[in-house]
């Protein structure tokens, strides 16, 4: 198994304190994320991190400037205890051909559905990806964005911590090699406690985050 995914787009880092979280991911490896912008209507914003590549780490968290929103932020961060590891994302070539190809081979992500977000320099980014029922509730199954004509965020100068690695744990790790299968990537699984870890190279040494 490589230690990095096929087709990797991002890791997302939720935390229920976003200025505590890139304080301390700051802290850890010498490397102090980028804003990256506000989720409208969500109710959530993020910081990014290069990973290398066309790969990056979304810090996402509750935004503070959109303090009436009314119901569930993206990832549950407000039910959060503290920063966590949930989930990652793919970007295939053609992302409804990967739609129709995982259901053909048994395992559905879901329809895809629009997302954007503005920029601190005001450029509205807008993206398609999928997720919500539909998706495997130990979020080791990624879910699939296509950027469309958006500028890619690991494209915006951000600064980088190389990838090394990135694994995970689960109680039944073939429940979940099937679905990873069916989209064409992959993921070095073990068994136990759920759990998604990544690695990254900083000028601090090698951290782990998970």
């Amino acid at each position: 198994m490589n230690a990095i995914p096929a087709h990797l787009d991002h890791l997302v880092l939720a935390t229920p304190d976003l200025a505590a979280t890139v304080a301390e991911f700051a802290r850890r490896t010498g490397v102090t994320p980028a804003p990256g912008g506000a989720h409208m209507g969500h109710g959530t914003r993020n910081h990014l991190v290069g990973l290398g590549g066309r790969a990056y780490l979304e810090i996402v968290g509750p935004d503070p400037e959109q303090p009436g929103h009314v119901g569930e932020r993206p990832f549950g961060v407000d039910r959060l205890p503290g920063p966590r590891v949930l989930t990652w994302a793919i970007s295939p070539p053609d992302l409804d051909g990967a739609i129709a190809a995982a259901r053909a081979r048994g395992y559905d992500p879901g329809p895809a559905h629009p997302m954007s977000r503005r920029t601190p320099d005001g450029e509205v980014l807008r993206w398609r990806l999928t997720g919500g029922e539909q998706a495997h509730p130990s979020g080791l199954v990624p879910f699939l964005i296509d950027w469309g004509d958006s500028r890619h965020p690991a494209a915006s100068g951000l600064p980088v911590t190389p990838l090394l690695e990135v694994s995970a744990k689960v109680p039944a790790p073939e429940e979940v090699r099937g679905p990873l299968a069916a989209l064409g990537t992959g993921l070095a699984l073990s068994e136990g406690p759920v759990a998604l870890t990544f690695t990254v190279d900083t000028p601090r040494g090698p951290v782990a985050f998970g």
